[in-house]
C-alpha cells in the first residue's frame, strides 16, 4: 500500500508543475500589460512610456519569463502570490478571508450529493424496472438537466421571498452562531448538490445492476445474508470504482458551479473574487486563484487514486 501511495504522490508532482506552467503561461500570453493596467489603462494614454518602463520595473514583469515564473512558484509555496494591481493588496490577503465561504459551499454541496445520490442510486437498482426506479431516474434525468442558476433563483423565490425561511443573499460565518450559519448556506450548498445528487444517483444505479447480476451476490443471497449486507457490504464495495471517480470529479464541477453560485447569492467568496479579477484583468489575483483551485483539484486526484487502492487492492499491482 506504501509503495502505490509514493508512486501517486511522485506522478503527481509533474502534473501540478504542468498546471503551474500553463496558468502561468496564459497569464503572459493574455492581452494588456499590467504596467500600463496599473497606471490607468491601455487605452485611456494617461501615462507616459517613462512611467510604463517604471511601473514594469517595480512590477517586475521586464524581467524574463523563466525568472518571473521560478520567483512566481517560490513565493506560491511560501504563500507570498504577489500584490493585486487594483487594492494595492496581497493576494493572499484578498484569498484568505474567502476560503471558508467557497469551501463551506462546496464541501456542504458534495455532502448533500452524496448523503442522499448513492442510497437513492443503490435503491433504485434494487428495486429496478419498478415505479421506485423509474421516479428516481426521473429525478436523475431533471436534476442534471436543470441549470444551476434557475434552480437557485427558483429556491430564492420560494424559500427567501415567499416563505421567508433563510436570507435572501450572503454569508454568515460559523463564529456567529451555527444556525445562522447554515441558514444561509443550505440554498447554495442545495443549488451546487442537486446536479452531483443526480448523477451519483445514475452512476451508483448503473454500477449497481452489474454487480447485483454476479454469482457472488446470488451466492450471499443463498446463504441466508439480509439484503441490507449483500447491498451495501457486498454489492456496493464492488461497485464503488465509478462512483468513487464521479465524486471526485464533483469536486472539479463545484469549483465552476461556485463562481455562478456565489454571484446569485452575494456570496464573498473565491469564485465571486475570480470573477472581479477576471473583470478587471487583476493578473496577480487571477493566477493565484488559478493555482489554488489547480492545487486542490490535483490533491483530490490523488486522494481518489488512494482511495482506489483501499476499495480493490488489485489496483496496487
Amino acid at each position: 500500500m506504501l509503495p502505490y501511495i509514493i508512486r501517486r504522490v511522485v506522478m503527481a508532482i509533474p502534473v501540478f508543475v504542468g498546471v503551474s506552467i500553463i496558468t502561468f503561461s496564459i497569464m503572459q500570453l493574455a492581452p494588456g500589460d499590467p504596467a500600463a493596467i496599473l497606471l490607468g489603462g491601455d487605452f485611456l494614454q494617461i501615462a507616459t512610456p517613462e512611467d510604463i518602463a517604471a511601473a514594469r520595473a517595480a512590477l517586475g514583469v521586464d524581467r524574463p519569463a523563466i525568472v518571473q515564473y521560478l520567483d512566481w512558484m517560490s513565493g506560491f509555496f511560501t504563500g507570498d502570490l504577489g500584490t493585486s494591481l487594483f487594492t494595492g493588496k496581497s493576494v493572499s490577503e484578498l484569498i484568505s478571508p474567502r476560503i471558508e465561504p467557497t469551501v463551506a459551499i462546496i464541501m456542504t454541496g458534495i455532502f448533500i450529493a452524496i448523503i442522499f445520490g448513492i442510497p437513492m442510486g443503490i435503491v433504485s437498482a434494487w428495486k429496478s424496472n419498478t415505479w421506485i426506479d423509474r421516479v428516481v431516474m426521473v429525478f436523475a434525468v431533471i436534476g442534471f438537466s436543470m441549470p444551476g442558476f434557475w434552480l437557485a433563483f427558483n429556491l430564492i423565490w420560494l424559500f427567501s421571498v415567499n416563505l421567508g425561511w433563510t436570507p435572501v443573499f450572503g454569508y454568515a460565518s460559523v463564529s456567529e452562531g451555527v444556525p445562522q450559519f447554515f441558514r444561509h448556506l443550505v440554498l447554495p450548498a442545495i443549488s451546487i448538490g442537486v446536479a452531483f445528487m443526480a448523477l451519483n444517483a445514475r452512476m451508483t444505479r448503473s454500477s449497481m445492476l452489474e454487480v447485483l447480476r454476479d454469482d457472488y451476490i446470488r451466492t450471499a443471497r443463498a446463504k441466508g445474508l439480509i439484503e441490507r449486507v449483500v447491498l451495501f457490504r457486498h454489492a456496493l464495495r464492488a461497485a464503488s470504482m465509478p462512483i468513487v471517480t464521479i465524486i471526485g470529479l464533483s469536486f472539479a464541477g463545484a469549483v465552476t458551479g461556485a463562481v455562478l453560485t456565489e454571484t446569485v447569492f452575494a456570496i464573498p467568496g473565491m469564485g465571486r473574487l475570480f470573477v472581479g479579477a477576471v473583470s478587471d484583468r487583476d493578473f496577480p489575483v487571477i493566477q493565484g486563484l488559478m493555482m489554488i483551485f489547480a492545487g486542490a483539484y490535483v490533491f483530490v486526484n490523488l486522494a481518489v487514486d488512494i482511495l482506489y487502492a483501499y476499495l480493490d487492492p488489485r489496483v496496487r499491482y
